[in-house]
């Protein structure tokens, strides 16, 4: 092992030229293995997203305000360890390092899910998974920004996103097969607390890839050490990003604050009145993932050639449409159009705002950056789950989603008016905006 890592890397423990402009797929190999472990990991992920929130609400019985406390939290312990661990790769130069420690505990908190018998245990696992994600984010987006070279930072962020996409596609399918093998292809379209048997295979099932995912980085992605030695070390501090970024990070925040947890669409689609049946929402998950994934790549192409901003507007204003249309929806039909042009706002935004992030900060802060974009988006979601659990609560089920529309709206506004490229870096140098 340590014999392979000397052959394949420079005495500053990065990637030698030759390996360097190996390509895969038009894009740099460690970006492509980078691709294969998210891929893996978002299989496993993505068998979740749409069984937990009925895990907890059929088989333990919880209620919609404590869902929403139990997503906002994960999803807000993973985001204030972002900027911490992008800061970390900054200062000492190792983004591999904690990018392994990252999957590592994500992966090893899954398969707990098989000793949860209340909320405050799936809490928990919620807690340790996302915190195994704060960690892994900003320093493998770090990986992918050294290596790919600038005129191709949106291809090489767009084909890391499908990929992860596609994995988050090929989850719901896995489900599928394992409901058709244990009950039939008469399975019933709700999973009933008599079917708690189903709920454990899946979750053994979701542990596989993440584990695999996470010995392919740990052996095949070479660390990409620099900085080491250098007085300049960075500071976490927003200061020294500038007023291009601080806007930016103002309106993404603002955006996020209006996007809770996708929880909140899943129990849409399958309460009163729609009661979609549980299989049946699953081939649309597999849509809207297929959606995004194919999105994902031909947006990191093109905002290598027009820019990041314009697609990053259409994407939000595509959200604030479907949220206004999933507030008024009472029929599966309308979930099947709208939560598959839904994957197109996650197609056109997801890699193109960490590339975008990346785009307005100088090399050696390249971590905190993308870190502090991480940080105050998802925490954001906190607030925002836990407001669109209360809305639902008290007004209806279309209360979150017109609150979602109106805020991102405003977001788009914002953003298109405030939030301007920086001329002498990224795409804007050669394609000014």
């Amino acid at each position: 092992m340590v014999k392979q890592f000397t052959e394949d890397t420079d005495t500053d423990g990065s990637e030698p030229s030759i390996m360097r402009n190996r390509r895969i797929f038009g894009v740099n190999r460690t970006v492509f293995v980078l691709g294969i472990v998210s891929f893996l990991t978002d299989v496993s992920s993505e068998m979740l997203i749409p069984i937990v929130p009925q895990f907890l609400k059929f088989i333990i019985g919880t209620s919609t305000l404590s869902i929403g406390l139990i997503e906002g939290i994960a999803e807000s312990t993973a985001s204030v360890l972002r900027v911490w661990a992008g800061y970390l790769a900054d200062k000492f130069g190792r983004p591999k390092l904690l990018t392994v420690l990252g999957y590592g505990l994500s992966a090893l908190s899954k398969p707990l899910y098989l000793f949860a018998g209340a909320w405050p245990d799936v809490l928990g696992i919620r807690f340790a998974d996302r915190f195994g994600k704060g960690i892994r984010s900003a320093p493998r987006d770090v990986l992918i920004a050294d290596a790919a070279d600038e005129s191709e930072r949106g291809r090489a962020f767009g084909l890391h996103r499908a990929m992860d996409t596609a994995g988050a596609a090929l989850g719901p399918l896995i489900i599928l097969v394992i409901v058709w093998l244990l009950v039939g292809r008469a399975a019933p379209e709700a999973l009933g607390t008599h079917n708690r048997s189903i709920y454990h295979v899946i979750f053994i099932a979701a542990s596989v890839p993440a584990l695999l995912g996470w010995v392919v980085l740990a052996v095949f992605v070479p660390e990409r050490m620099h900085g080491i030695g250098n007085t300049d070390l960075p500071h976490i501090k927003l200061s020294g990003l500038d007023k291009r970024f601080r806007l930016f990070l103002a309106t993404v925040t603002l955006f996020a604050i209006g996007n809770s947890s996708d929880a909140f669409l899943v129990l849409r689609a399958r309460s009163a009145p729609i009661g979609m049946g549980f299989l049946t929402f699953l081939w649309v998950y597999v849509v809207f993932n297929t959606i995004s994934a194919v999105v994902s790549l031909k947006s990191g192409i093109v905002s290598d050639r027009i820019g990041r901003r314009p697609l990053i507007i259409a994407g939000w204003l595509v959200f604030s449409v479907v949220y206004f249309a999933m507030a008024r929806i009472t029929t599966p039909l309308g979930v099947w159009i709208w939560f598959t042009i839904y994957g197109v706002y996650y197609g056109l935004t997801e890699g193109i705002l960490r590339a975008y992030a990346i785009d307005l900060a100088p090399e050696r802060l390249r971590g905190t950056a993308v870190g502090a974009y991480y940080t105050f988006t998802g925490a954001a979601l906190l607030p925002a789950s836990v407001i669109a659990g209360f809305l639902w609560n008290k007004i209806g089920p279309s209360a979150p989603f017109y609150y979602g529309a109106a805020t991102s709206l405003a977001a788009t506004i914002l953003f298109a008016i405030l939030v301007k490229q920086r001329p002498e870096n990224g795409v804007s140098a050669i394609h000014p905006e």
